[in-house]
């Protein structure tokens, strides 16, 4: 019986599950598990010994598993995090679908070639909202971080990309979009400036998906700027996942999408 499952801690509140059962259901993989494992970085090491189709990685784990993997792809060694392991014969193969997921949720709000962006945060999600601004022509980037952001501002010399770090409390100006990496409440400051100025995003990326929406979120909607949530980015992230884990051709979206939207309307 093939077995995958999210692991990270905390991790109870993950809605990965959700869309993976979802996605079994609809592919009629009636004998795939998905499983919730509660896991830091000391025991990350024990969990990728047992018998495992796939894994799903969340904090604190997406940098901690590098170091364990047989083969990673460039795009995960760029970005210096991969939330997805698939166990083939040959090994542990790691990859980042954030990235691609990061894409296409921004694609499903319009955002397909801005000029200008601006990332709020400097952690491995960051790395990965780096790369997706990469696939979309940008080759440098304002970042909002507290401190000297060292690992990320590495990722982006990996991915050629020039990220010109600033304070957190930076005022945000002349940018195209903007993107949230930060955990919920930590970007509720940029809410509480007045947003958003004549001059401000033409579309928001917020990665929260619980509580939602945000105080950013509804600022942004206030003012007229297409949302994109971390609902969406949830769901691209996992339907890239359930492909390279299952081996099938193309996720089901439409049924991944009911699924999480009635997961998150119970909650």
């Amino acid at each position: 019986m093939p077995r995958a499952a999210v692991l990270g801690k905390p991790i109870a509140h993950s809605l990965s599950p959700v869309l993976h059962t979802a996605a079994y259901r609809a592919l009629g993989l009636d004998d795939w598990e998905y499983e919730v494992i509660e896991c830091d970085e000391q025991g990350l090491p024990a969990v990728l010994d047992a018998d495992w189709a796939g894994l799903s990685l969340t904090m604190p784990l997406k940098r901690a598993v590098l170091g364990l993997l047989d083969h990673t792809e460039p795009l995960a060694t760029q970005v210096g995090g991969a939330n997805t392991v698939v166990f083939e014969p040959d090994g542990r193969h790691g990859y980042n679908t954030d990235v691609p997921g990061m894409v296409a949720a921004l694609a499903e709000a319009g955002v397909t070639r801005p000029a200008t962006a601006t990332i709020v945060g400097a952690g491995a999600t960051a790395g990965a909202a780096l790369a997706a601004l990469r696939e979309l022509g940008l080759g440098e980037t304002v970042v909002l971080a507290r401190g000297q952001a060292a690992d990320l501002l590495a990722a982006a010399r990996r991915l050629g990309m020039v990220a010109d770090v600033r304070p957190l409390t930076t005022e945000i100006r002349d940018t195209d979009l903007l993107i949230s990496t930060v955990p919920a409440g930590a970007s509720d400051f940029l809410a509480e400036r007045h947003w958003f100025p004549p001059a401000g995003p033409v579309a928001v990326l917020d990665v929260v998906y619980a509580p939602w929406p945000t105080p950013l979120a509804m600022a942004a909607t206030k003012a007229g700027i297409p949302v994109a949530s971390g609902a969406d980015l949830l769901l691209h992230q996992a339907a890239r996942q359930v492909e390279l884990m299952t081996g099938c051709a193309a996720a089901p979206l439409p049924e991944m999408r009911a699924a999480l939207a009635q997961a998150l309307d119970e909650r």
